[in-house]
């Protein structure tokens, strides 16, 4: 008993040593801190780091740096640059690349210039510890991003910018870094610069064109193995860093590219994205921010005025010359208070850059001790005042959203989809596909229905298929899309689709591709021209070839007079918001008056989609296309119902001449709903027995 007793109390000394015990307290840290902290306003982000200067080896000397606490770290500050790569509007970014920069060039000369006589002239620092402290100014990482994601505000141009000005300064300070240290062991020759380049331009050819495209072929192959999706990923994450570190850069500019070459290949909405962000949410960034407040020593403010006044100017200096450049480049481009003050919090958090920087220039002789605290006492100050500057202006920035939306009204309904079932196999494609095109805002589930044939096996059929589709509930469970299965007995499978589409008052039906056509079918009618004919909903008639994510273009055929269905907006705001996940650009054939109501109603609710038109006066022959559609390609045909205005004669038997020369290309065809009193109600009207 003694033995146990004395056993279990070795467990106990401090610093802890038992691994299990280690990651339990860790976990308590990340699952409490940010409650009881929540409870005084104090942000999520500065509860960890609060937390991790109470148990390190600075405070009560619970936790000790280890190797295991450094892997995690490392892991946590790869996902955050990973995540704002892959987070980041690719369609807002090439937008507004050029703001990028401007904000990039100020965010990296600006404390570079303040901060050099600073250094060199009050502070009497050597040349290289000037350059070296200085460009450390200019750096900034992304510690108050989770904030942003919280808010939803990820799309915003401000993070856009602040997000890109990102990776040109910290990749601009880490080149600067690797210039110094260079010139400290005397390497700082035509090789050096021969090598660097060179390395960086291998480095960048592997990630924007080989990676991808072996992305694009392992999701092609394995589409229903989602879990090696997720490990994939990560692979490639790791791999992107170890190369960037090899061509002479830091491993978290590896993982910010890494982001941006899947960022197309990843949609915001996807399952995959939803797994990506859950586990570096709750457990990896987390790590990272224990392990920076585990750095700081406030006892270093004890040492003498000396380790003061540096930390002092230091800290002021970081944040001054910060908060100049977000409020020059708000002021230069118009941006709200709001969004500067966003800028700024996204900008001037100091943490893994500055450590990379100062730890190796501290390890190479070229700064002191003084610098190295005083630095961390700046990560410590930037990192509390980057995250409530952070979260006070998303809450800014999310009220003012609110308040402004115009293109709703009390009187509109939420968005209700309805899908359909008759084919099994490529449920999950067009779940996929239904999840991407869901309104986020709105409160209804997706439902999935299957209409039973009523006949003396009908019960058991029913719980059949309710079991079939109820198996499909954990596959959507991980995009956290509400999905709801319905289940119904009806004469045919038509006539039950559209009795529950009036039931639900669908907004929209998702279905399948009808399978090929018989002869029966020729002669009594398909389910899907049944289902066109009795209803006046948007419908999409979908056949993926492909997984969602892996088509680079979404190709639009808007015959004439398209403008004018009342479905216009709907169907119009579906292809919008496809091609905002996808980061795909829209190759719309149309003509001049239906090009003009497009770019009307973009500007009109704002909508950053890139727009290619193409005057196609040769539409009604399918034919024509050929030479336009390529492989990764996504078809969109517009067409009409009989009563529409937009109906032509070509719409007849469109789906199968579609079949006959895209048979291996994605489409979607849209019948875009028409208005109920111009729509013929006797046609509306079927009844079971039809």
């Amino acid at each position: 008993m003694n033995n146990s007793a004395h056993h279990l109390l070795s467990e106990f000394q401090l610093p802890l040593k038992s691994p299990v015990l280690v990651f339990s307290l860790i976990l308590f840290i990340i699952l409490l801190s940010p409650l009881i902290l929540g409870k005084i306003k104090v942000p999520g982000i500065i509860g960890f780091i609060i937390s991790g200067i109470v148990v390190g080896p600075n405070g009560f000397n619970v936790l000790e740096k280890n190797s295991a606490i450094d892997l995690f770290s490392t892991i946590g500050l790869l996902y955050i640059m990973f995540i704002a790569g892959l987070e980041l509007d690719m369609n807002e970014f090439k937008k507004k690349k050029y703001k990028s920069f401007a904000f990039g060039f100020f965010t990296f000369s600006i404390p570079l210039l303040l901060g050099l006589p600073v250094c060199y002239y009050l502070l009497h620092f050597s040349w290289q510890a000037s350059i070296l402290t200085a460009s450390m100014f200019a750096t900034h990482t992304l510690v108050a991003y989770p904030v942003v994601t919280k808010f939803g505000i990820t799309r915003n141009e401000a993070v856009a910018i602040a997000v890109g000005g990102t990776i040109l300064t910290d990749t601009a300070v880490l080149i600067i870094l690797a210039v110094i240290i260079g010139s400290g062991d005397g390497s700082l020759n035509f090789q050096f610069w021969i090598q660097l380049i060179v390395s960086l331009i291998i480095f960048s050819l592997v990630m924007f064109i080989v990676i991808p495209r072996i992305t694009k072929w392992f999701f092609t192959r394995l589409e229903s193995e989602k879990t090696s999706h997720y490990i994939f990923v990560l692979s490639v994450v790791f791999f992107a860093a170890f190369l960037a570190q090899a061509a002479g850069v830091e491993p978290i500019i590896g993982a910010f590219v890494a982001g941006l070459a899947l960022n197309r290949l990843i949609p915001a909405s996807s399952s995959l994205m939803n797994r990506i962000e859950f586990t570096g949410n709750a457990l990896f960034i987390p790590f990272f921010l224990i392990s920076v407040g585990m750095i700081v020593d406030l006892r270093v403010l004890l040492e003498g005025p000396q380790a003061l006044i540096v930390a002092g100017v230091l800290t002021v200096m970081a944040v001054v010359s910060k908060w100049l450049a977000a409020f020059l480049t708000g002021t230069i481009f118009k941006y709200t208070k709001a969004q500067s003050l966003l800028v700024f919090g996204l900008s001037s958090a100091h943490a893994a850059a500055t450590l990379a920087i100062i730890l190796v220039g501290y390890k190479a002789g070229i700064i002191d001790k003084n610098i190295l605290n005083g630095t961390v006492i700046l990560i410590l100050a930037t990192c509390i005042i980057a995250s409530f500057a952070t979260e006070h202006a998303a809450k800014q920035i999310v009220a003012s959203e609110e308040d402004y939306q115009p293109e709703k009204t009390n009187d509109e309904s939420p968005e209700n989809i309805l899908m359909p079932i008759a084919n099994f196999d490529n449920l999950e494609s067009m779940l996929d596909l239904a999840v991407l095109l869901k309104d986020k805002t709105s409160p209804q589930p997706i439902h999935l229905l299957s209409v039973v044939h009523n006949n003396e096996d009908a019960e058991n059929n029913l719980r059949i298929a309710r079991k079939r589709l109820e198996g499909l509930l954990h596959y959507a469970s991980a995009s956290e899309a509400g999905v709801e299965v319905l289940t119904t007995i009806d004469y045919n499978a038509a006539s039950g689709v559209v009795r529950t589409s009036r039931e639900k008052d669908a907004s929209l039906i998702i279905s399948g591709w009808p399978r090929k056509t018989t002869f029966l079918n020729k002669f009594m009618g398909d389910k899907t021209e049944t289902i066109i004919d009795n209803t006046d909903k948007n419908l999409f008639v979908c056949h993926l070839t492909r997984p969602v994510a892996v088509h680079d273009r979404i190709v639009l055929i808007c015959p004439p007079f398209t403008e004018f269905e009342a479905g216009f907006s709907l169907w119009l705001s579906k292809v919008c918001a496809l091609a905002k996940e996808l980061s795909a650009p829209v190759y719309c054939h149309c003509s001049l008056r239906t090009e003009n109501a497009i770019v009307s109603f973009l500007d009109i609710k704002k909508i950053t989609v890139h727009f290619n038109f193409v005057d196609n006066s040769d539409w009604e022959h399918a034919a024509s296309l050929k030479g336009w559609l390529k492989a990764d390609d996504l078809l969109v045909f517009v067409a009409a119902r009989k009563e529409s205005q937009s109906y032509q004669k070509t719409f007849e038997g469109l789906q199968t001449k579609l079949e006959r020369y895209f048979s291996t290309v994605s489409k979607i065809l849209v019948y875009p709903q028409v208005n109920p009193y111009t729509y013929n109600s006797a046609a509306i009207g079927i009844t079971g027995e039809q």
